[in-house]
């Protein structure tokens, strides 16, 4: 399988059924640094636990470690948490989210630029899995389920969604759970929107911008290099475009090129990214320390490789002294400047890095917190 992928579950993502469809995936990766983003259920009381579930799955069913990179809320974290959140998915080469709310995944990684991301993942021959109701968010509009089926909605209407589909040159919303039968006796399909919602919203959708349907239990896989799209799984993946359906089965292949319609005028316009971390690359700690100390845009990126030089440390890897001395130093220069909330961040830093920081009589001490 090609690299640069982007691979799209109707449902079932811990089930047994997905397993051969994960290490098909998982396989063509050679260097695996597997990251999980908890966003989508990051509004449940079950955080940890439902890390935990993934985790478990990963390491028993795949033989894979995977990562739980930590954002419940943008509102609830400060500058320098988004900033290691944001350097951590672009070090992956893995990126794996699924349930929860998309509305809510939403709500948090729009501010925080998390498409942009998520593309250079991309465009760096990573893979990203998007499972039920992270699935949503891959296209160019997402269909707020919650609010539709749980809330009640008068007349519904799309949000903005990542548009990570035009990494693929497709125009598309993207609709999990595509065939599922849970109402019985009354129409849950289409992601429980049922077909007079569906219909509803895709006559919403600009000119040219189809839905993408995935069954549950099934894999939707796009391949930059190949320049395809193959169903893996149980059932079946759907192209739906100006009241046409075109339906594949698991195991076909099908050029992309038969599903663009060229420019892709329809599309959602999302909100600007934040701006680039203007921080250079490759610094020494105590450069990276000098400018975290003189606050200003770079001082949260500087801060947060600092960070992760520190966690990197230890053992048979990086001496953490001088990267921690380097915060340190940075986090009196704060003090001393009347920056009290940069020093604060400072500390708090260190903490999450595994510091223990002591400011006493005689100065500051540190000592690394056991594993």
């Amino acid at each position: 399988m090609a690299r640069g992928v982007l691979v799209l579950l109707g449902s079932g993502e811990t089930a047994p059924g997905m397993t051969r469809v994960h290490r098909e995936v998982l396989s063509a990766i050679g260097d695996l640094r597997a990251v999980n983003l908890d966003t989508p259920y990051g509004f449940q009381l079950n955080v940890p636990q439902m890390s935990q579930k993934l985790e478990e799955y990963f390491a028993t069913s795949l033989q894979v470690e995977l990562t739980t990179l930590h954002l419940a809320s943008f509102a609830r974290t400060s500058e320098v948490e988004r900033a290691l959140f944001k350097d951590r998915v672009r070090q992956a080469s893995y990126v794996f989210a699924g349930p929860g709310s998309p509305t809510w995944a939403l709500a948090q990684w729009a501010p925080l630029g998390l498409a942009e991301d998520l593309r250079a993942v991309l465009e760096g021959g990573g893979t990203i899995c998007l499972a039920s109701a992270a699935a949503l968010t891959a296209g160019s509009h997402t269909a707020p389920i919650y609010e539709i089926y749980k809330v009640g909605v008068d007349e519904p209407s799309w949000e903005v969604g990542l548009d990570l589909v035009s990494a693929f040159g497709l125009a598309c919303a993207v609709i999990p759970h595509f065939d599922n039968a849970e109402g019985q006796n009354y129409d849950t399909r289409f992601c429980y929107l049922g077909a007079p919602r569906l219909e509803f919203l895709e006559a919403l959708l600009p000119e040219g911008v189809a839905t993408l349907g995935v069954d549950e239990h099934t894999a939707v896989i796009l391949e930059r290099e190949s320049d395809t799209l193959s169903v893996r799984g149980r059932a079946r993946a759907h192209w739906r475009l100006a009241g046409e359906t075109r339906s594949f089965a698991a195991g076909e292949t099908v050029p992309l090129a038969e599903l663009r319609l060229g420019p892709r005028a329809g599309a959602a316009t999302a909100p600007a990214p934040p701006d680039r971390d203007p921080t250079p690359t490759g610094l020494a700690p105590l450069d990276l320390a000098e400018i975290a100390s003189r606050g200003g845009p770079s001082a949260t990126g500087a801060l947060a490789r600092l960070v992760q030089l520190a966690e990197g440390g230890g053992e048979g890897t990086i001496d953490p002294a001088p990267l921690v001395e380097g915060v340190l130093a940075a986090r009196r220069e704060a003090r001393a400047a009347g920056q009290y909330a940069l020093a604060d961040q400072l500390r708090d830093a260190l903490v999450t890095a595994g510091v223990e920081v002591q400011d006493g009589p005689a100065g500051t001490t540190w000592s690394l917190r056991p594993a």
